[in-house]
């Protein structure tokens, strides 16, 4: 039966039907990617490969969350598969840290690690790092621990140890600098029994490389692989995508060097360029029927993008002819634009355009302030993307409850705990508790930590044996949390609303067992990309307008976007042409505007400002050359409304 390949186009289906060996396709913005690499999977599964060896790899959980569901349906609503042997496995579909927690808690033994290790953020992380740079009598204003953080991120992306790095490291002041820093956030983070992001992938790839068996038995379970937005990984992903293939080479690889915006975080576009090179048998495929925007979107992102010259050639087109022009306002300053952005969505809305269909698109997150400030004036609900749900002190707390209760070697969680609600341990007590000195404690003071210890054990007891969702009751209730922030203030009572928030949130492992479902929630939650706080929100927030830098909407399409401060030297943003990677950095600019106008189904509004505020200073602009770029043809100057004064 060929149901499955119903409603795709010529080059969705050679996707679908091919099945052993390398596959590259180089899919568009809106090309319809996702349906082609799972409409690829059902068709594996229906010429009898077992869910179980396949795996499927994204960068975000929302991305991973929606190929899964979408997998999911097809196998559900196919005939032939509609049995409960088929519902018994399922792909394994994740990102790649998720991959690497798999991978890393399944060998935890061998790698001599906790089996429930914290997972350190970002915010964790910088802690730590400050503890390291303090520790060697370095001044963390001299040596600011986020930059110190940054250099062993790119390292340990290329795949370096602090180990390998110190015996190579040479005479050079600030690199001996780093490797001594290195070591000693190493230290910490083995004394807490936790892993930074990089450590995920760094351990679970050096795993692979070093460990015959393990690396065999992966190769073997994972007998299909597919990588999604491929040009997107950095050294120690594209190891990882290679050790799994391994001899069979089933490996298929999507992804599009035009959206390849990450550098900054060490991704290489040009691994899409060398994956012929590596599997000179490779299939090529491209996917240029874009679905989502308009023919005059699209047709000004193809103006953009050619002038790139590092490229594989394609040429986005759509049966949507014609569509809306594009909006261009030129902006007096920030304020002026600002108050046009806001003016133009009052007036979508008025037309029975929703709030989360539209998007104000950024380059920079200082450009942010102004824009909320017009919002707010003009009563539009809206949210900022980047304000993580997980971020948020309340529920940091509640799941450091939890991470304390299954791993009390993770100093930094129960450091922020222990007085969470306030229990008059001080941080004498904290030091010598971490020291193992209790029993040098007064009496009442050992009591306390005694009890602290004691809650701890209780929720572990309970968590591994109750739902998730009621284990977070629990710990709202045990820890005391619940009782302080009903007799609190309204922002209390909406702290605690937050925190039931999480309740519900964790009702979606409640299917899991419980030790399995309360270390997914951890993961998830240490995970969580800035487009995850799309999907977890209190219901005021649920329809609003989304605000956020172009770099985060990446993956993310509107029916109505502006995209905003496009002057020289923000947008492109400034200096990209100045270093001797200059040609490089100016592309990657141009590929980050195509993929903001990409975000666009229906209308997409430019602006800019002759004079913006930066730092204090004002300073006049020319319009980002990324404007003239695009024919004249396409675009249409907007007014901004006027404001309605009231004679009463």
């Amino acid at each position: 039966m060929t149901d499955h390949l119903e409603g795709l186009n010529v080059a969705q289906k050679e996707t679908v039907l091919h099945k052993e060996g390398p596959l590259l396709i180089v899919a568009g913005a809106g090309a319809g990617k996702t349906k082609a690499i799972t409409h690829r999977i059902l068709n594996l599964i229906k010429t009898g490969v077992a869910p179980r060896n396949i795996l499927a790899i994204t960068f975000t959980n929302k991305a991973a969350k929606e190929m899964r569901d979408r997998i999911m349906r097809l196998i559900g609503d196919d005939a032939e598969l509609n049995l409960p042997v088929t519902f018994a496995e399922r792909p394994f579909v994740s990102t790649f840290h998720a991959l690497g927690v798999h991978i890393v808690r399944e060998n935890s033994l061998a790698l001599g690690i906790p089996k429930h290790f914290t997972i350190a953020d970002e915010g964790d992380a910088q802690v730590l790092m400050k503890e390291a740079i303090i520790s060697l009598s370095l001044d963390p204003k001299q040596f600011e621990p986020k930059r110190l953080k940054n250099v062993i991120s790119r390292q340990k992306g290329d795949l370096v140890t602090a180990e390998k790095y110190a015996g190579e490291v040479g005479n050079e002041y600030f690199p001996r600098i780093v490797s001594s820093v290195w070591l000693a956030y190493e230290k910490l983070l083995r004394e807490h029994g936790s892993l930074d992001f990089d450590d995920l992938i760094l351990k679970a790839v050096l795993l692979l490389k070093r460990n015959e068996e393990v690396r065999t038995h992966y190769q073997n379970l994972w007998q299909y692989i597919h990588i999604d937005e491929y040009q997107d990984t950095n050294v120690s992903q594209y190891e990882f995508s290679k050790l799994l293939a391994g001899e069979r080479k089933n490996i298929c690889v999507v992804g599009d060097m035009d959206q390849s915006i990450y550098s900054w975080r060490g991704a290489d576009f040009r691994n899409i360029l060398n994956f012929e090179k590596d599997y000179p048998e490779a299939k090529v495929v491209l996917l240029e029927e874009n679905y989502r925007s308009t023919a005059n979107i699209l047709t000004a992102a193809n103006d953009i993008i050619k002038k790139n010259k590092i490229r594989k050639e394609k040429n986005l087109f759509t049966k949507k002819e014609g569509g809306e022009k594009i909006g261009l306002y030129s902006a007096y300053d920030e304020n002026d634009e600002a108050f046009f952005v806001a003016g133009k969505t009052t007036e979508l809305i008025s037309k029975g355009v929703s709030p989360k269909d539209i998007a104000v698109l950024y380059r920079a997150n200082f450009q942010s302030r102004v824009l909320e400030e017009a919002f707010l004036s003009h009563q539009i609900p809206y949210q900022v993307l980047g304000v993580k749900f997980f971020e948020r002190k309340e529920v940091k707390d509640v799941l450091s409850f939890l991470r304390c209760a299954l791993n009390q070697e993770s100093l930094a969680n129960i450091k922020r705990i222990i007085n969470v609600p306030p229990r008059g341990i001080g941080k004498v007590t904290l030091l010598k508790m971490f020291a193992g000195e209790e029993a040098t404690l007064p009496a009442g003071t050992q009591k306390k930590v005694s009890e602290f210890r004691g809650m701890l054990e209780e929720i572990r007891e309970y968590a591994l044996k109750e739902k998730t969702s009621e284990t977070v009751k629990f710990i709202m209730s045990r820890s005391g949390i619940e009782a302080i922030l009903k007799k609190g203030t309204e922002d209390d009572k909406e702290r605690l609303e937050n925190i039931k928030e999480l309740v519900t949130l964790a009702t979606k492992y409640d299917a899991l067992e419980p030790e399995e479902g309360v270390s997914k929630l951890l993961e998830d939650a240490a995970l969580a990309s800035d487009q995850d706080s799309l999907a977890i929100n209190t219901k005021k927030e649920e329809d609003a307008v989304r605000l956020m830098t172009v770099h985060a909407s990446k993956g993310l399409e509107f029916p109505y976007v502006f995209i905003t401060g496009l002057e020289q030297d923000l947008f492109p943003h400034g200096g990209f042409g100045n270093a001797a990677d200059g040609e490089d950095r100016a592309e990657e600019e141009r590929r980050l505007f195509y993929v903001a106008l990409t975000r666009a189904e229906k209308k997409c509004y430019l602006t800019y400002a002759s004079v913006r505020t930066i730092f204090g200073s004002k300073q006049v602009n020319a319009p980002s050359e990324f404007i003239i770029d695009i024919d004249a043809e396409l675009i249409e100057d907007e007014q901004t409304a006027v404001p309605t004064i009231s004679l009463d």
